[in-house]
This record gives structure tokens, sequence and C-alpha cells, in this order.
């Protein structure tokens, strides 16, 4: 079986500028405090559903006193997390889903490669492979610190039943 292309080229990003910031994430995706997992957007591509944001890493992050002591190093979930928010945010921009919030469905053939921690800027990319409206999404992910892959993989997203669930999102 041979492996997938590559999603983009990350020496295209590493001094690209951002075309969303922190406000405009936030208009799109509800997470906020600690499980705020990006920083900004730096690309959009409608026509081949590509999307690319980055959280920069730093030493208050609230893992880095835990995650391990002396050598921090970012969980392979919270990596995940930012993969989803990325996704999540494509989706909920262009009303992929037509729904109010989009829930973590799962994650497939997931490698985590290289280690990311305080200081490192990891830059996220995402193709959208498929969606079906109030029903799931289906994304190929990649994650780059200084240009080498840290992290891969697959994630589906579902919609989230905020009204059942008593919220008001």
């Amino acid at each position: 079986m041979s492996k997938p292309e590559r999603i983009i080229d990350p020496a295209q990003f590493a001094a690209a500028q951002p075309i969303a910031d922190l406000e405009e994430i936030r208009r799109h995706i509800p997470q906020r405090f600690e499980m705020e997992q990006l920083t900004g957007i730096l690309h959009l591509d409608t026509e081949n559903h590509l999307c690319v944001g980055y959280k920069d890493i730093s030493r208050e992050e609230f893992w880095v006193r835990g995650h391990m002591p002396g050598m921090p190093l970012m969980p392979g979930v919270i990596m995940l997390e930012s993969a989803a928010q990325l996704a999540s945010f494509y989706a909920q921009k262009h009303d992929m889903l037509q729904t109010k919030m989009i829930a973590f469905g799962g994650v497939e053939q997931v490698r985590f490669r290289e280690p990311v921690i305080p200081g490192d800027r990891l830059v996220m990319a995402l193709q959208l492979i498929k969606a079906r409206p109030r029903r799931m999404m289906v994304c190929r992910f990649e994650g780059y610190v200084r240009e080498k892959l840290v992290v891969d993989g697959t994630l589906k997203g579902v919609p989230l039943p905020v009204d059942a669930l008593g919220g008001s999102a």
C-alpha cells in the first residue's frame, strides 16, 4: 500500500501570515481558555477543501507542568484536539454539517512521529474527504514542526445535539 500524498508542503507556510486570528476562530468554534488549541489560520482553500492553521506552544500550556516534569511533551490527545478544532473551524465556517456544533467522532490510522515541545509552532493541515450534512465529516490531517511531520491520521466529526444536551451554543 502506497503512502498518501502530503496535504501540503510545510515549507510554503513557514513564514505565512495568519489570515484569521484567535477572535475569528472563536466566532466559529466554542473552545475557550485551556482548551483553545488553535492560534491562527494560515490558509483556506474551499475548492480543494484544505485548511491550514497553527498552535504556538508556550510554557504556560496547562499540560507543561505534568506531562512530563522536567521534559514537557505535548500530549498526543492535545495534538488530536488541535486537528479536531481545525476541522470544526473549517466545517462551521462553511456550514458543511448544518449543525450548531461539531463533536469529535473518532480517529483512525494516527501516527505520532516526533515530539512537540514548548517554543514550537505546530502547523496543522487538514483536507476534507467527505461531509454529509447533519451526519458526519471525515478529514485527513497532518501536523508539522519546522517542516518535519510530527503527527498524521484521519479524523471524524459528528453533529453534537446541543439542544438535547441543554446547551445554548
